[in-house]
């Protein structure tokens, strides 16, 4: 007899979303986490001084509320409270005007000036759709969709790439400005294809169900979701590194909530050569680099606008985007970078001590990049919030290869679990029928590099734990 159903090797979103899928229809699950404490990309911490807690990688969260995995959960009964600030998202020009995306697309068309008309036109459908839309595109592969003519109205511009969908539906910077701000979330140069579709999600969601925020930080979601698990039966052991597969207690299942090189260093000479160079090959992108500030006020935006905003794109108009992240992939770094900027604590009290404020930033570095970078953040930061700077009174820094160091799947420092380009959106971490199993008996991968990849959905490990349960008929 097994000792256990199943033993998950890491404890972010996917790899609780695995054990919990089990353990609901009733079997024995042990997660192991290497960290104190569970979380994966889902951790808050005092980085900078007491009293001041930054969400270390994720930080705002559509998918997590959108998400049909965690829709059907409890959370809300096991401490999750989600905050919506009044502007999802505001995207910032040097001049001073912002485009912004709230729930209401009116409000959100208007902001965008001639090409409002433009904006709805090319997003209200999408928002009508948006459950059917979310609920082929996080599904299982490769059964066919449920909704295939709200998926292909979708796909029709989703498979183009963001620079051609944002200069033949608009004329004005703002507009395009904030479709490539949008993409810069996918981590590809703007000129490759399918980069319309990261920003069309993200669009459709500021709308539909907003981007809201886990009061307390991200690790929320995580001791949220470890709560639940645990009411099922699960069990969670943190500060248990697992270098090798031979330490494992017995189980029918294992399930990898780790990337392609992590499953090649522990499973080794267990995996068939092919499909163990198969893993090897697998393609990383950029990696980040990450700055927390403790602050002694709000940041004071040049566009009153975004002192309402949850989140901020700091990177101008679509040219200057695409330029940046193509310098990106080319190795080098950018003097003004796209900066994605969450100020959690102007909605959430709890972030930082009475009067002060937390704001976390990052950009995208060239892949395993050493270098600190937070100066370039700042600079960026200052030109749409003169007077940015005189406010910081503590900064902590993790540049690409520090990301990697406190995360081993953050190879490099991409903090998506692979490139999800067209050639590896779908065929993550390998072109297999059932993408989540293995040529090895029991042994599953659930992480994002699975199918359907990076965000706080938990889907990768819901799709993962239905593979199991179909392989055990």
């Amino acid at each position: 007899m097994s000792t256990y159903d199943a033993v998950v090797i890491g404890s972010g979103p996917n790899g609780l979303a695995a054990a919990i899928t089990l353990a609901q229809i009733g079997q024995k699950v042990l997660v192991l986490e290497a960290r104190d404490a569970v979380g994966g990309g889902t951790r808050t911490a005092e980085l900078t001084l007491p009293g001041f807690h930054h969400d270390i990688c994720s930080a705002i969260h559509p998918l997590g509320l959108a998400s049909p995995f965690f829709r059907q959960l409890p959370l809300e009964e096991f401490g999750l409270e989600w905050i919506f600030p009044p502007v999802s998202l505001a995207h910032p020009m040097e001049d001073g005007q912002v485009a912004l995306l709230t729930r209401s697309l009116d409000e959100s068309s208007a902001s965008m000036g001639d090409d409002g008309r433009a904006y709805r036109r090319l997003m209200a459908p999408l928002v009508r759709s948006w459950e059917k839309i979310l609920g082929d595109i996080l599904g299982p592969l490769p059964i066919p969709p449920r909704h295939p003519i709200s998926l292909a109205r979708f796909g029709l511009h989703a498979l183009r790439s963001v620079r051609g969908l944002a200069e033949s539906n608009f004329q004005g910077e703002g507009a395009r400005g904030l479709f490539a701000g949008l993409a810069g979330h996918g981590m590809l140069p703007l000129e490759e294809p399918t980069t319309s579709s990261i920003a069309l999600v993200l669009g459709m969601l500021a709308h539909a169900v907003g981007w809201p925020i886990p009061k307390g930080g991200s690790q929320a979601i995580a001791r949220a979701m470890a709560a639940y698990l645990e009411t099922l039966g699960g069990e969670i052991a943190t500060g248990q590194e697992v270098t090798s597969l031979e330490v494992l207690p017995e189980s029918r299942t294992i399930l990898l909530d780790i990337t392609p090189r992590q499953i090649v260093e522990i499973c080794g000479d267990l995996l068939p050569s092919r499909y163990r160079k198969q893993l090897e090959g697998y393609r990383y992108g950029p990696g980040v680099c990450k700055v927390d500030y403790a602050l002694d006020g709000p940041i004071p935006w040049k566009a009153a606008e975004c002192a309402q905003a949850g989140t901020v794109h700091l990177g101008g108009t679509l040219e200057e985007i695409s330029t940046s992240e193509k310098l990106v992939w080319q190795g080098e770094h950018p003097q003004k970078p796209l900066v994605l900027l969450a100020q959690q604590s102007l909605f959430d009290a709890s972030r930082a001590p009475a009067g002060q404020h937390t704001a976390w930033a990052y950009c995208h570095v060239p892949s395993g990049s050493t270098k600190d970078v937070s100066e370039n953040i700042t600079n960026q930061i200052e030109c749409f919030a003169p007077g940015f700077r005189d406010l910081i009174v503590s900064k902590h820094v993790f540049t690409a290869s520090q990301m990697q160091s406190y995360n081993h799947n953050y190879v490099g420092g991409d903090i998506n679990g692979g490139v999800q380009d067209w050639r590896q959106l779908f065929t993550r971490p390998v072109a297999r029928w059932s993408p989540y199993s293995t040529p090895v008996k029991g042994l599953f991968i659930c992480s994002s590099s699975t199918p359907p990849g990076g965000g706080v959905h938990g889907m990768c490990g819901y799709h993962a734990a239905r593979a199991v349960i179909n392989s055990q008929g």
